[in-house]
């Protein structure tokens, strides 16, 4: 009895040393990992932008040359002849049709079944962004929750949860909500965010941030009172959160992206741009958005001298610029900006301007002058000498100048001829009211034309 009772007494006293050595590397370990976490999150801190400065890492001036299109002006005159091809239509059917002579709402506005079908919309874009196809090719995915309570661990049914992950998704919102953001949006690729048949709003927080990512779709969002933000951890991805810097206050901030596409948004009241499209942003249309009440609209590149810009490519189409804007309708750098029956019924100093050698091709817009004598010409070259801009390629062609608008065109723009070439014609022009009639955030019901 004696011998067993030694046996068993051992054989505790060696499982409770075990027991005391697994707990005792357990403790190193997790020591360890605490350590490590730390010293990762100081560097990320120390770092101006960890998830900015990763993507940089990796990027050359050939992949970013291969979202460009070589001959911008074969897509110019495809939007020419989509929009052609709308008002047509129109015009022959007439009262018995529900077309507006917008090709983008013509493709899918008239289908008292839109909601069943949202994913058609993808298959409807225009201009340089119009391969855009955003999250068509994944899954839906219902926003159930308006919060933002933790920008690293966003929880499941936020919006900030949908848009940081890896695969396709398709957006939609359950009900109206207001969403206010603790911090920028920051999205991943292959996403859409569609606000159609219910009333969303981000405002009075951080917006949206589009930054090395591709194939995003924004559609039916009011985005207003956007705040700087930052200094800060965001999640951006399921696997990875960084160290922010802070956010300028944009509605929309286009960062080193490609095929991008911004259609019937209402944007007003931010901090910095509503839409701005920087560091080699490329294959974008900017359409069907309404603008109001914002001094600079829209920043189209980085920099004067950040060479990059070059490839930049964006559609701006069937927007409508209205009540309580200033200037930069939008202000260009660079690459070949295409802006095409555009509605402009309002602006302080100026509607479009640029530097840095910029083309600009407007068709078919209708520019409404404001009272003040000093503010009628449409266009600004931004603190450059006339003897150097005088070269740049800015052309205006079929577009309707009232109250004394005037644009001035230079380079290839100014010849009698090459304007005769690209006409839109007059009837084009005529046609604004209506294809802009739209512009903003829709009314979209259930069972009902949009």
């Amino acid at each position: 009895m004696g011998v067993e009772w030694k046996k068993w007494a051992l054989s505790l006293f060696y499982l409770l040393l075990l027991v005391h050595f697994v707990a005792a590397v357990a403790r190193v370990q997790n020591d360890g990992a605490l350590g490590s976490s730390e010293m990762e999150k100081k560097k990320l801190q120390s770092s101006p932008n960890s998830t900015m400065a990763e993507k940089l890492e990796g990027i050359d001036e050939e992949s970013l040359n291969e979202h460009t299109v070589d001959d911008p002006e074969e897509v110019a005159r495809m939007v020419e002849m989509a929009t052609r091809n709308s008002t047509e239509r129109r015009r022959k059917l007439g009262f018995f049709s529900c077309g507006t002579g917008n090709p983008i709402d013509d493709c899918w506005r008239c289908d008292a079944n839109w909601h069943k079908n949202r994913k058609r919309l993808a298959d409807c874009g225009i201009g340089f962004g119009r391969n855009a196809i955003g999250g068509r090719d994944g899954r839906f995915y219902v926003v159930t929750d308006p919060g933002d309570d933790d920008p690293v661990n966003p929880r499941p049914g936020t919006l900030r949860h949908a848009v940081i992950q890896e695969r396709p998704l398709w957006i939609v919102f359950k009900r109206d909500m207001v969403i206010r953001l603790k911090q920028e949006l920051i999205m991943n690729s292959f996403k859409t965010i569609d606000g159609r048949g219910v009333n969303v709003h981000i405002a009075n927080g951080g917006c949206i941030t589009i930054q090395y990512v591709t194939n995003i779709i924004i559609h039916g969002l009011h985005i207003h009172d956007c705040k700087p933000t930052g200094n800060a951890m965001v999640r951006s991805s399921p696997t990875h959160f960084g160290w922010r810097t802070m956010a300028d206050g944009d509605a929309i901030s286009i960062f080193g992206s490609s095929h991008i596409w911004v259609d019937h948004n209402s944007l007003s009241n931010c901090a910095d741009g509503l839409v701005d499209a920087v560091m080699g942003s490329t294959a974008i249309t900017i359409s069907n958005n309404y603008f109001t009440h914002h001094n600079e609209v829209m920043l189209l590149g980085h920099s004067d001298s950040y060479m990059r810009d070059k490839q930049m490519q964006v559609t701006i189409a069937y927007n409508h610029f209205g009540e309580g804007l200033i200037q930069r309708m939008p202000r260009c750098r660079h690459g070949y900006f295409h802006v095409v029956n555009n509605d402009y019924t309002h602006w302080e100093m100026y509607a479009i301007g640029g530097s840095a050698s910029p083309t600009i091709n407007s068709q078919g817009n209708r520019y409404l002058a404001p009272v003040n004598p000093f503010a009628k010409e449409v266009t600004k070259r931004v603190d450059t000498a006339a003897g150097e801009w005088k070269g740049w390629n800015w052309r205006s062609s079929g577009d309707l100048m009232l109250n004394g608008a005037y644009f001035t065109a230079s380079g290839a723009g100014a010849s009698a001829s090459y304007a005769r070439a690209s006409s839109l014609g007059a009837k084009s022009s005529s046609m604004v009211a209506s294809i802009t009639s739209g512009a903003g955030v829709l009314g979209c019901r259930r069972g009902h034309q949009c």
